[in-house]
């Protein structure tokens, strides 16, 4: 849909909106295909290792040991592999122009995720290919979790399997000033 709203109307600021369910499962192969062609999109790509609006199952990104309730021993890598990193992957693809991964679980890191959005929307107004911010975020409910415990699993938990990070940063972006 994205692909086509942008090419009809090259104009406009296109942008998704993915979970981890989505972006990682579902359309593994359209998002994989947008950026290899270098569409000129910005996604927004919120990683909460849970399918976490349609009852907390795992997704492609659910760390392992981490149970969900498709999962109630805990995600086995030996009979259902590790969790995908998305960013890393999509930034080998030389049709994407700006790939980073942030965090949401704190102020300081908020503000860094922040910046990232904007610099992706710009990079999507310069022109520079496909741009993606995965953001780590917590998912109390399906987690189990008080709000307070849920940030921390993000912190000691989340960002070791998924690192923070710029992964692509293609020379046009580089020079974006936000």
């Amino acid at each position: 849909m994205a692909t086509g709203i942008k090419r009809v109307l090259p104009d406009r600021i296109v942008f998704t909106y993915q979970g981890d369910g989505d972006l990682a499962s579902i359309g593994m192969g359209e998002i994989v295909a947008a950026a290899a062609r270098g569409e000129d999109l910005t996604v927004i790509f919120i990683n909460n290792a849970n399918y976490g609006m349609t009852g907390g199952q795992m997704a492609p990104t659910t760390l392992p040991g981490m149970k969900t309730t498709s999962s109630p021993s805990g995600r086995d890598v030996e009979t259902q592999g590790y969790p995908i990193r998305m960013a890393e992957m999509l930034a080998t693809l030389d049709g994407a122009g700006y790939i980073v991964r942030r965090s949401l679980h704190d102020p300081k890191n908020i503000r860094l995720a922040k910046k990232a959005i904007r610099t992706a929307f710009e990079a999507q107004v310069r022109n520079l290919g496909f741009s993606l911010v995965e953001l780590l975020s917590s998912c109390p409910t399906n987690w189990g979790m008080t709000p307070v415990e849920a940030l921390q699993f993000v912190e000691e938990r989340m960002i070791p399997v998924f690192p923070l990070g710029d992964y692509k940063v293609t020379a046009g972006v580089a020079e974006i000033k936000i």
